[in-house]
């Protein structure tokens, strides 16, 4: 199940990280406590609007930019669970033949008979 809240809690760190900023920098400029921040970038917290709107002025990015991001996020994970969801294509079983020791025989005496897309040929 995709939870909205670990998407936009890795987002919001993502944007703290490229800032170079630690959780208590943002958290003091947002006025939120640093558990409770920390809670919401591990996506265990749903944030508030008005938590966000104060934790997006403190990383000084626009909550648009945040929540397109967000809605990327959503969309890509949405693709990988429908694709994961589908039944796989299966290649088709190719029987296995048995080995056989040819050493001490020279090559041009070798002769096998199989059928063509049963053989792997492989030159020594």
């Amino acid at each position: 199940m995709i939870l909205l809240r670990r998407l936009l809690g890795d987002v919001l760190r993502r944007q703290r990280q490229r800032q170079g900023r630690t959780l208590r920098e943002v958290s003091s400029s947002a006025r939120v406590s640093l558990g409770y921040l920390s809670e919401v970038e591990r996506g265990q917290k749903e944030a508030s609007s008005e938590l966000l709107s104060a934790i997006c002025d403190a990383l000084d990015v626009r909550m648009s930019e945040l929540m397109r991001e967000v809605s990327d996020e959503l969309s890509l994970a949405e693709l990988a669970a429908s694709a994961a969801a589908t039944e796989p294509v299966r290649a088709p079983v190719r029987p296995m033949l048995n080995s056989v020791s040819v050493s001490g025989v020279p090559p041009e005496r070798v002769t096998i008979k199989a059928p063509a897309e049963a053989v792997d040929v492989v030159a020594a």
